[in-house]
């Protein structure tokens, strides 16, 4: 590990021409190609790698993703089709030698063919990583040059946490949390899915936010979608692959449908991560966030809250953020077992985002 990191240290060194160097070709390309629009960094890793890609998401995310700008990373989006993407993307593959992945480069080969850039890493063995892990922050603090923002800050990410802060102490002071009226909801195996938009929220959906039918506000939701926009997902429930899943399918459809990059990040985990991108670069992102019922509570040492109340407050502080911001977000809330509640999500998404809602902006067809 530690040899390869030295080595790709001393290839991006100060004494090596740009045009030889690793790090900084790589962060030109970052920085340029999102100046001129393709700002979603759309990673495909080799599968005993993959979890690299989370690491680089963070990078990305909360060192570029500020002052209106940045590059939003998008993990764990399996590869399509070229016709579902926009002139958004830019394709990156990092690949460990043989790794079998013949399917895979089919698909990168066709969508270089359509017209997609496409950038190719290999890496000769495992121990490689660690010369990835300097490449890549070097490249970072590159394309955050030329982006014109600080890559080693993370201003936006603070706000969160002083709402979360206000509504845990507002927590304890009341005894329970205010009274918060579902906008509309919907049945699922062993529970239901509730939906809730504020008063700025409320505006922005039109009339889909005064009707009771969960399809009609969902559906409505996702016509904020525009050309060149991203879906995220903000998931605060367990990360398992059974969950995964039922995610996956939810970002697979939005992908396909409305041709636009996806995100998946559970909670609070990526407050740290693309929250700050999400917060604080261009505003661009439609988000869903999902939050469940706890089955299991525990308390916090030497605090009257539990670490239950303490994961509400980020969600409920994050998504308040997020609106004031001139996000668009709605906030969903399963009841009963999160499995069944994450699968019906996916098939009530699905059949959203297939349906033509006139945007509040938008006239109406005829």
């Amino acid at each position: 590990l530690l040899a390869s990191a030295e080595r790709m240290a001393q290839a991006c060194g100060a004494g090596v021409p740009a045009a030889r160097n690793p790090g900084v070709r790589l962060g030109v390309l970052l920085g340029v190609a999102a100046r001129l629009g393709r700002d979603k960094v759309t990673l495909h890793l080799s599968p005993p790698i993959r979890s690299l890609g989370a690491w680089l998401e963070q990078l990305l995310a909360e060192s570029t993703g500020k002052g209106g700008t940045g590059v939003l990373p998008i993990d764990g989006e399996a590869l399509g089709e070229p016709d579902v993407y926009e002139e958004d993307r830019l394709f990156v593959s990092v690949r460990l030698a043989g790794a079998a992945e013949a399917d895979q480069e089919a698909a990168l080969v066709r969508l270089e063919a359509a017209g997609h850039p496409v950038v190719r890493l290999s890496l000769a063995g495992r121990h490689d990583i660690a010369g990835e892990f300097f490449r890549w922050e070097m490249a970072t603090a590159v394309a955050g040059a030329i982006l014109g923002v600080n890559p080693f800050d993370q201003p936006d990410v603070e706000a969160s946490k002083v709402a979360t802060r206000r509504l845990t102490a507002e927590h304890e002071a009341r005894g329970g949390w205010p009274p918060d009226t579902p906008t509309a909801r919907a049945a699922h195996p062993g529970g239901e899915i509730l939906a809730f938009a504020d008063e700025d929220q409320a505006a922005s959906l039109g009339g889909a936010a005064g009707s009771e039918r969960f399809g009609e506000l969902l559906a409505a939701h996702c016509a904020r979608l525009r050309p060149r926009d991203y879906f995220g997902v903000l998931a605060y429930v367990e990360r398992s692959e059974a969950h995964e899943a039922s995610l996956a399918r939810l970002r697979d459809a939005v992908r396909d449908a409305r041709r636009v990059a996806t995100t998946v990040g559970f909670g609070p985990r990526f407050l740290h991560s693309t929250g700050q991108a999400f917060k604080g670069g261009r505003n661009s992102g439609v988000f869903l966030q999902v939050t469940c019922d706890d089955a299991d509570d525990l308390p916090v040492p030497g605090y009257a809250s539990t670490f239950g109340i303490v994961k509400t407050a980020q969600a409920r502080g994050d998504a308040a953020v997020l609106s004031e911001r001139g996000r668009r977000v709605l906030r969903l809330r399963l009841t009963g077992p999160v499995g069944p509640g994450l699968a019906a999500l996916a098939d009530r998404v699905q059949r959203a985002v297939a349906i033509r809602v006139p945007a509040p902006d938008e006239p109406a067809a005829g």
